[in-house]
């Protein structure tokens, strides 16, 4: 029997605060699985892209993912598509679930997660350029951290970005340069294929968390401010091959450090009060299995979703 679980319901059964500890745990132990996650994408003869991110495996879950994602830029939602959830013992498809809930759960809690171990201590002012569903869920990752005390938001719809300071007490400002200059920590999710900030429009000591570097020519910040500071992904290869470190006009070849090191301590992140820091992550399989994980497990337990069988 496999459970489908739609984006209501996945908003029933996720709560952030399990799922930043589900994702804590994989960025410490994922490595440890033999078998490499892979990402695969694709042009479409339409006005989008398809893109395939499996298999997700963590060493302590009995179950793998799959998952199959579009994105057409034009539409609402833009991304569309589905995860599914089977059993590593046999291959029965446990679950089907939303991927654009998942996906957007996912990387705004991991994108949480880096931000609170590279942001300078007790900062203050959160930027955020991109209200969408990935900064919704970084923000809230970040606010149950207990900070920030202030947040300022630009977005190119200023509908949206009225809404998402609303929601979070903040203010919208005309710009992203308006946002760098007046932030301590900036969160970028968005699509954009030029630099939305470079070297110049930020201060030293700022921490910066860019989500829109998941695929080949998304671009949110300029190569000199790349080359300037610590720079944190979430893994080597596909940083150089699809992600941050493939921007062009790059000096360095490498990233500092991947996330794992830093919450291992094998990297101490950032090491002085002046130092700029990125986070710059692609998106790794074993995300979409941890928290897929966790959904259906919860789902299962409250009852939540329909049960189809599509043997029968």
């Amino acid at each position: 029997m496999t459970r489908v679980l739609t984006r209501s319901d996945l908003h029933a059964v996720l709560e952030p605060q399990a799922c930043l500890a589900a994702l804590r745990d994989g960025f410490r132990t994922a490595d440890l699985v033999p078998v490499p996650g892979q990402r695969v994408r694709t042009d479409l003869p339409f006005p989008g892209t398809a893109t395939a991110l499996l298999p997700g495996l963590l060493p302590s879950a009995e179950a793998y993912t799959v998952k199959a994602n579009t994105k057409f830029p034009a539409a609402r939602p833009a991304l569309r598509g589905v995860i599914c959830l089977h059993s590593g013992v046999d291959g029965e498809l446990l679950a089907l679930l939303d991927s654009a809930t998942v996906t957007a759960w996912r990387t705004g809690l991991a994108a949480a997660l880096g931000t609170a171990l590279l942001a300078p201590p007790a900062y203050e002012v959160l930027g955020v350029i991109g209200a969408g569903a990935q900064a919704e869920l970084a923000v809230r990752g970040l606010y149950g951290d207990g900070r920030p005390r202030e947040l300022v938001v630009h977005d190119t719809d200023s509908g949206r970005a009225a809404e998402f300071a609303a929601r979070h007490g903040g203010k919208v400002l005309a710009s992203a340069r308006a946002v760098a200059r007046a932030a301590d920590v900036v969160l970028l999710a968005t699509w954009s294929r030029t630099p939305l900030l470079a070297l110049a429009d930020t201060c030293a000591g700022q921490h910066f968390t860019s989500l829109g570097t998941d695929e080949p020519g998304k671009r949110e910040l300029g190569p000199e401010l790349l080359d300037a500071a610590l720079l944190v992904v979430d893994d080597r290869e596909l940083a150089a091959r699809t992600g941050v470190l493939s921007a062009p006009g790059l000096i360095r070849t490498t990233a500092d450090a991947t996330l794992t090191e830093v919450l291992r301590g094998t990297h101490p992140g950032r090491s002085s009060a002046g130092q700029r820091s990125v986070y710059a992550p692609v998106g790794l399989p074993w995300q979409d299995l941890a928290l897929s994980l966790f959904a259906w497990q919860e789902a299962e337990r409250q009852g939540v979703g329909a049960v189809i069988d599509l043997l029968g």
